[in-house]
């Protein structure tokens, strides 16, 4: 039988939007309307993510869900539908094993991203109204707000992220590098507990680079 996927739910202090967050699959959390709402989306990506899982070498093999906790977020949780506050477990101090298995998760994610940019249209499916960024604006954003989340210094204002492959690999190797001195130390990454950084990159990674899968036109 597989196992039951254990699920902390954010729901934000207006109790406009609720997110269900897998506490431990980083990248793996969804937002809705209310908390069922929530779970089923989350459910309805775990196909998707089970291809992360299996890029870090792990098996997602997701049951029934079995809520864990229940926490109030922050009020962009209400206004984005996206987990901003820290739950019970984002504020524990992984062991090193835990922490090791998280960051592999989180560098899954960025494999997957690169994997999909590369292959994609570099033009997207427009919304509704014509709106909508084409692959490289999404791309940009996602390796500009990393380097704002580093613990290290990140970009000076008005700068550009470097897009090169070396570049790109040399910014993750120190994102990752930070993270574990300052697991060494005991500390958190300026106000956020590890546990939240690693979730919150890899979340934000996967929500565009399915993003682009998405609306890629290169099918059309």
């Amino acid at each position: 039988m597989p196992n039951p996927l254990r699920v902390a739910i954010e729901r934000g202090p207006k109790g406009k939007k609720t997110v269900a967050v897998a506490r431990k699959w980083p990248g793996l959390s969804r937002g809705a309307a209310t908390e069922q709402l929530a779970i089923e989306r989350l459910l309805s990506y775990v196909p998707r993510y089970a291809q992360v899982a299996d890029r870090a070498g792990m098996t997602l093999d997701a049951g029934q869900v079995e809520v864990v906790e229940r926490y109030t977020g922050t009020g962009s949780t209400d206004f984005w539908g996206i987990s901003f506050g820290f739950s019970e477990f984002d504020k524990q101090q992984p062991t090193a094993g835990e922490l090791e298995r998280e960051l592999a998760l989180m560098q899954a994610c960025w494999s997957a991203f690169d994997e999909i940019r590369g292959r994609v249209s570099v033009e997207m499916r427009k919304g509704p109204r014509g709106g909508g960024r084409d692959r490289d604006h999404i791309v940009r954003h996602v390796i500009a707000v990393e380097y704002d989340w580093s613990p290290k210094p990140g970009l000076k204002p008005g700068e550009e992220p470097p897009l090169a492959d070396d570049a790109l690999r040399a910014h993750r190797e120190s994102y990752i590098a930070a993270i574990r001195a300052l697991h060494a130390e005991g500390q958190a990454a300026r106000s956020w507990p590890l546990r939240f950084l690693i979730r919150h990159t890899a979340f934000h990674t996967m929500d565009h680079a399915w993003e682009m899968e998405d609306k890629d036109l290169s099918a059309a």
